[in-house]
């Protein structure tokens, strides 16, 4: 019995260094996680065992260190969870080593050839909860979007002079200030849209428009006299209190400072209305009339130069005209019993009865833990102490070797015995 013993010890202490050694092999690797072996004892109806077998073989999930790389494709999780690929059968893996690259097909893949899976994009918006597809990241322009609406904050100098001519814009004598902002139209012409204020009286302003884009483009409203002759008709009439706060545009009272603005067809593109907010406009006794804030949600047509991963897994494209848009967004797997997921080799799991099945979401919900664009998680492989290890699993087969040696030695005895 002792020989079956001792053999047993050296088969288990001989599969606890193979153990070892692809811990410390794989010390460099992204995202694995250490193996332990686990035994058992072995009885065979008396209260003698008969030796000790392989139990299983215990992963170690926790967190490995991260490490920073800068490189747009390197992602590290942080905490729970696991990235969902998918290979090209449909057969869907899991992994935490979060290189990848960028197929010819514009297709996130890991180092394997494995798909990356997310959730989709529709018209701009994530479609979380649907059911997740392999990320792609487009290459196509993006489309000019139209003006709707815009907002400018200005200060008109109180001690600006009355004007008392006519509005002319050809004639700086006729109006106090002049400025300007950018809007743009359906195929994304831009538009400098030139605003003229004329101060009238005492907190009384009015302001005039012109599409500075298009040549000889009238003015709104028209200042030239009629036929027959009449007075040129009045700007749009802007008021302050004597603190110099708004308290009118065009009739509008708080909190609505809004008024349209239209501008002339240009290059194809038809004309357009947009509304233009002056809230928060104030008429201080500053040196010289000024724009503080100017925004407007209109921009150019724009080619793709870029795109990048934030930390919480959405995926941006970055554009030439400096505008992003979501191209859909990384989810994170999570398990019930994560030892459970059975190692298949090229950083990967799949799932099993023993883990349970995955639940997916976003990163930072639930239990799933954070991710860290450009960066790697390191394998969590102690090398000290899997020297140590390695040592004690040397230690036990020398001791059952020593075993088989002193059974030998009896043997030789009792067939010496005379």
């Amino acid at each position: 019995m002792s020989f079956s013993q001792a053999l047993s010890g050296l088969k288990a202490a001989s599969k606890n260094l193979s153990v070892i050694g692809n811990n410390i092999a794989n010390s460099a690797t992204y995202g694995f996680k250490t193996g332990t072996m686990a035994f058992a004892d072995m009885f065979a109806g008396s209260k003698v065992g008969v030796g000790v077998r392989i139990s299983n073989v215990v992963q170690n999930f926790n967190d490995g260190p991260t490490i920073t790389t800068d490189r747009g494709l390197d992602v590290a999780i942080s905490g729970n969870g696991f990235f969902r690929l998918e290979a090209e059968n449909g057969t869907i893996f899991y992994a935490r080593n979060g290189q990848f690259l960028l197929q010819p097909d514009r297709t996130i893949t890991s180092m394997e050839g494995f798909k990356l899976t997310g959730y989709p994009v529709d018209n701009g918006v994530i479609q979380q909860g649907a059911n997740p597809v392999p990320i792609t990241i487009p290459e196509g322009i993006l489309g000019a979007k139209q003006t709707t609406q815009g907002f400018m904050q200005v200060n008109l100098s109180s001690t600006s002079p009355v004007i008392t001519a006519p509005f002319e814009p050809s004639k700086p004598d006729t109006y106090s200030w002049v400025t300007s902002t950018t809007v743009f139209d359906s195929l994304g012409n831009a538009h400098n849209m030139n605003l003229y204020f004329v101060k009238t009286a005492d907190n009384s302003w009015e302001m005039y428009y012109q599409d500075g884009s298009v040549a000889n483009s009238p003015v709104v409203p028209d200042p030239t006299p009629t036929v027959p002759p009449a007075p040129p008709a009045a700007g749009i009439p802007i008021t302050f209190d004597t603190n110099g706060n708004i308290t009118s545009i065009n009739g509008s009272t708080p909190p609505d400072f809004t008024f349209d603005i239209t501008t002339e067809p240009l290059n194809g593109a038809p004309s357009f209305t947009f509304s233009l907010d002056f809230a928060k406009s104030t008429q201080q006794n500053l040196s010289a009339n000024s724009v503080s804030n100017n925004f407007q949600d209109g921009y150019a047509p724009g080619e793709f130069v870029g795109f990048q991963i934030n930390d919480d897994g959405t995926i941006e494209g970055l554009y030439s005209n400096q505008q992003r848009q979501l191209l859909g967004q990384i989810i994170l797997a999570s398990f019930a019993n994560p030892e459970g997921l059975q190692p298949e080799g090229n950083n990967v799991w799949s799932e099993t009865r023993s883990s349970g099945q995955s639940r997916v979401g976003i990163a930072n919900t639930g239990s799933l833990g954070l991710l860290v664009s450009g960066a790697l998680e390191s394998s969590n492989v102690d090398q000290g102490q899997e020297l140590v290890n390695m040592i004690v699993a040397q230690r036990n087969y020398q001791a059952n070797a020593q075993t088989i040696k002193t059974q030998d030695q009896i043997l030789g005895t009792l067939v010496n015995l005379r």
